[in-house]
């Protein structure tokens, strides 16, 4: 049987057939579960299978991370228990003293993880503004800054980084680039053919898409030493996803683009519908033309803008914050829950959750939109918007 070429065949093609792997000992379409933790030695005490034991080896993340290497362009990719584990990993593969740069705007828990353990560790981690590249470029200390971490669009404001603007300063000084596109997905954004070295993918999201598994991911751009020193951190500290856990991913990706498509669509009428609501002070959408950061994400992200969106509620006798709270509290076919990129649509208010600190106005909904009908979802917050101000 002649083997797929991914650099013939369009994404969803390669999503959708997972590559067209076939086990060759059953000649089954869909892989096996691998749930060995330790393999067998040859007589002479080597290791000729290439496998060793399942922290490191483990047979069940071979396809996964070649899907991703296809649809991102990269030459390798890892495969975490989380997106807080890929994502660490890349910081902990520096050493203290390294000067970095991270977004102020960004996925909480990642934001929380630097200004504590990270700088507890000896990390010099510096939170700067990263909508246009001036902030960065003040930033950067040529020789000593060694990774910058941008998250586009990043959580929960929905901020744009310029990808390639960010990546030539970075390179300039030095620096790698590292690029959590979670939100984004490989469907609508590349960021290693836009110049970043490393792409993180919060994996429990879209592109496991059916909130059923939590997984992390890193590809990236060239394998290299600092790619070795990343792939140590996974085997010796031990944040790898259990095989069930990679077997669902699989499956998650292989719909990938249906899923994003789906939801971006929506998220763009639940957009612009919002945007001229009189309960509704302000939609942060990158797809709305009058989003500050709406021409760079039409530059690099291609298709649409994803499916993330906030809502600030306008405030009417009780304030926008309670308000907010209000219409969170009235919804019926919303999902008052965290997370973000499943088939169900979910709704947060966002500055409860995240706490002191926090970026998100206290006026702030979150939302994630699923793959229901964007008709049924407006008309859910329409109804709770209503009953919170009666």
């Amino acid at each position: 049987m002649t083997a797929m070429d991914p650099k013939t065949l369009h994404p969803d093609t390669i999503a959708a057939q997972a590559l067209g792997w076939v086990d060759e000992a059953t000649r089954a379409i869909i892989p096996p579960l691998h749930l060995s933790s330790t393999y067998l030695r040859d007589p002479d005490n080597q290791y000729r299978s290439g496998r060793i034991y399942a922290r490191a080896d483990n047979p069940a993340y071979d396809q996964p991370e070649a899907v991703l290497c296809a649809l991102e362009g990269g030459a390798k990719a890892l495969l975490f228990a989380s997106g807080m584990a890929a994502a660490t990993a890349v910081f902990q593969a520096l050493q203290p003293g390294d000067h970095v740069l991270a977004p102020k705007v960004m996925y909480w828990s990642l934001r929380n993880w630097l200004t504590t353990f990270a700088t507890g560790w000896g990390l010099d981690v510096e939170l700067v503004d990263m909508d246009g590249p001036d902030a960065v470029r003040a930033a950067l200390r040529p020789g000593r800054t060694k990774l910058v971490w941008i998250e586009t669009p990043a959580n929960p404001l929905w901020t744009v980084t310029d990808i390639a603007a960010t990546a030539a300063l970075a390179h300039e000084a030095g620096a790698l680039l590292a690029v959590d596109s979670t939100v984004a997905t490989p469907v609508l954004s590349r960021p290693l053919a836009l110049g970043a070295d490393i792409v993180m993918h919060a994996a429990t999201k879209y592109l496991g898409g059916h909130s059923d598994l939590v997984a992390g991911a890193l590809v990236v751009r060239e394998d290299g030493e600092f790619w070795q020193r990343v792939r140590k951190v996974r085997a010796q500290v031990g944040g790898t996803l259990g095989s069930f856990e990679a077997w669902l991913l699989l499956r998650g990706m292989r719909t990938l683009h249906l899923r994003v498509r789906a939801a971006t669509a929506s998220a763009q009428r639940i957009a612009e519908h919002f945007a001229v609501h009189p309960a509704i002070e302000q939609v942060l959408y990158p797809g709305l033309p009058g989003f500050p950061g709406h021409a760079v994400a039409a530059a690099q992200m291609q298709g649409g803008f994803g499916g993330m969106l906030s809502l600030r509620v306008k405030g009417g006798a009780r304030g926008g914050e309670a308000d907010a709270i209000a219409t969170a509290a009235n919804v019926a076919l919303w999902k008052r829950a965290t997370s973000l990129g499943g088939t169900e649509s979910l709704i947060e208010h966002r500055a409860s959750v995240e706490g002191p600190g926090t970026p998100a106005p206290p006026d702030l909904l979150r939302l994630s939109v699923g793959i229901e009908h964007a008709g049924d979802l407006i008309a859910d917050l329409e109804q709770a918007l209503a009953a919170a101000r009666r």
